[in-house]
């Protein structure tokens, strides 16, 4: 492909657009920049770093991870996103919010709950004694770690394929069923192909996540990549090693990045003509209802609800032995305002890079946006760093400010923001654009009155996924807030650091409903009432077969 820009129409995007993505772009490399600057002083002992005799050991058991966290987190998050935007299953919104929710779950804390609940001598084996069960099988390992990072990672896929499911035009499922297909031909033939996008783009936050994530994965004594480099961070004062070490996540990230973009194919997911993309009915399950439902409910009840009793037993247990709580109100507040905050931001920095991704392809585009994506294959405490380092030396007035913080939460969660925009907006006929500008419309009066508000749903989306990832943030929270400034996150790992689980439950819930209000507003968008209407009015096809 050429390097120069290019449209469906031959026009070049409008220099306020490039100019947008390239600074988001620029700012999302600053890690990159930081490392490279720290490394230097490794001089040629890089080499001898990277090719240690047990390094392709844990090359070996990250990819490992990655690849069976992902697989798992897309098996359950496609089912359970169609279920609940296109099926008429009972309970529907409250499972929607509910299944988004164990993305709030600080890691450790989640690690924490299942190791109480599933380990050879926990609560669950206490239940099975009864039966003469004496010991479960050991949690901790591989096992252990995929069950921690698929409860909390298949909200990624699940938010991105609700926004593309939403956007699709149910034109093409209706020509289907007119064609005699059931609902499950019709899924695999019409709709599984045009989810590919949103699968893809969800798969590669799993994937970076996973890469990145420390507190699970150490708690469940399973060693990879990111847990080696925290080793070092944590027992070194020279961080020259841990800064080579991360150097070699960013190019792990980069071969993920080229995966995710063979994946996600080159095709046209938008229909040919334009017109208003009618409302989607939903499909009548009939006797099956029930059986879908309980089908959302068993992530639902092992990512959100055992957990959450897990907590209430601390909290209950911890009462009763006179044991004092945090003070939490503030740090609630704190961390519903800077998480609003920087679910704002971060959708709007994103939006630059999707529309250039999208409408004006070409090699610049695509390093805009896969730049923004290494950051989340990172520690946080690397970019935490590196913006500290920013922070004193380039933008002084912004260190130690809630303004350099937003700026690191952008930076860390800029992908789920343009992962779900862009899935959103492939579904947008770029013929709806061009109308507008026949109509003697500038691009950027286009922009913003025509393609904005059509890709609100991956907006929401995205939205959502930042929001929950703010409110659990700890590593770029701790080194990066104001003095004096803590959050519920910060709460939580001071009582889970202290074995106070009494105060760890009580933050923990409270960063669950705090959290859940807002994400319950986000999810619901697209649960609105012209489309309930429509379900009451015309529901399709016959319950399956």
């Amino acid at each position: 492909m050429s390097t120069g820009w290019k449209s469906t129409d031959g026009k070049r995007p409008p220099a306020f657009l490039v100019a947008s993505a390239a600074a988001v772009a620029l700012a999302a490399l600053i890690p990159v920049v930081y490392l490279l600057v720290r490394s230097v002083s490794a001089g040629s002992d890089w080499v001898d770093i990277i090719w240690r005799a047990n390094t392709a050991a844990v090359f070996g058991r990250t990819f490992l991870l990655i690849a069976l966290v992902t697989i798992i987190s897309v098996s359950v998050a496609v089912p359970v996103a169609w279920l609940t935007v296109k099926s008429n299953i009972p309970l529907r919104k409250v499972l929607s919010v509910a299944s988004v929710l164990p993305l709030v779950m600080p890691s450790f804390v989640m690690a924490t709950t299942v190791i109480e609940m599933y380990s050879p001598k926990g609560v669950l084996q206490g239940w099975l004694s009864v039966f003469g069960v004496e010991r479960l099988p050991d949690i901790y390992g591989l096992g252990g770690a995929t069950l921690v990072l698929v409860l909390m990672t298949y909200p990624y896929v699940l938010l991105t394929v609700r926004g593309a499911l939403r956007r699709m035009d149910p034109a093409l499922e209706e020509a289907a069923r007119a064609m005699g297909y059931g609902p499950v031909h019709t899924f695999r033939a019409v709709t599984l192909p045009m989810l590919r996008p949103a699968i893809a783009g969800g798969s590669l936050l799993v994937a970076l996540y996973t890469l990145s994530d420390f507190g699970g994965v150490a708690l469940l004594r399973y060693q990879t990549f990111t847990s080696t480099i925290m080793i070092q961070y944590q027992s070194s004062i020279d961080r020259t090693l841990a800064a080579v070490l991360s150097l070699v996540l960013v190019v792990i990230a980069v071969l993920l990045l080229l995966g995710e973009g063979f994946t996600r194919g080159r095709g046209a997911y938008h229909r040919s003509t334009v017109g208003a993309v009618r409302v989607s009915r939903r499909f009548d399950l009939g006797r099956w209802r029930w059986v879908g439902a309980a089908g959302v409910g068993v992530p639902v009840m092992i990512g959100l609800i055992i957990p959450v009793g897990v907590l209430v037993h601390w909290l209950v247990r911890g009462l009763l032995n006179d044991q004092e709580l945090l003070p939490l109100l503030i740090p609630a507040r704190n961390s519903l305002y800077i998480s609003l905050l920087a679910a704002l931001a971060t959708v709007l920095a994103a939006l630059p890079v999707a529309i250039l991704a999208v409408r004006f392809q070409s090699r610049l585009s695509r390093f805009f946006e896969r730049s923004i994506y290494i950051g989340f294959g990172l520690p946080g405490v690397v970019v935490a760093l590196s913006l500290v380092f920013f922070g004193i030396n380039v933008a002084r007035p912004l260190y130690q400010s809630i303004w350099l913080l937003i700026f690191a939460y952008a930076v860390l969660f800029l992908p789920a923001s343009v992962g779900a925009l862009r899935s959103s907006l492939l579904q947008v006929s770029p013929r709806v654009e061009e109308a507008a500008q026949s109509l003697g419309r500038s691009q950027w009066r286009v922009i913003f009155s025509v393609t904005v508000p059509l890709v609100m749903p991956g907006a929401f989306a995205g939205g959502a996924m930042v929001f929950l990832l703010t409110m659990k943030e700890l590593p770029a929270t701790l080194i990066l807030s104001p003095i004096g400034y803590r959050t519920l996150s910060a709460s939580i790992w001071s009582a889970a650091s202290e074995a106070f689980f009494a105060k760890t439950a009580a933050a923990a819930l409270l960063l669950v409903l705090v959290a859940g209000v807002p994400t319950a507003y986000l999810t619901l968008r697209g649960h609105g009432d012209k489309a309930d209407a429509s379900d009451r009015s015309n529901e399709i096809g016959e319950p399956t077969r």
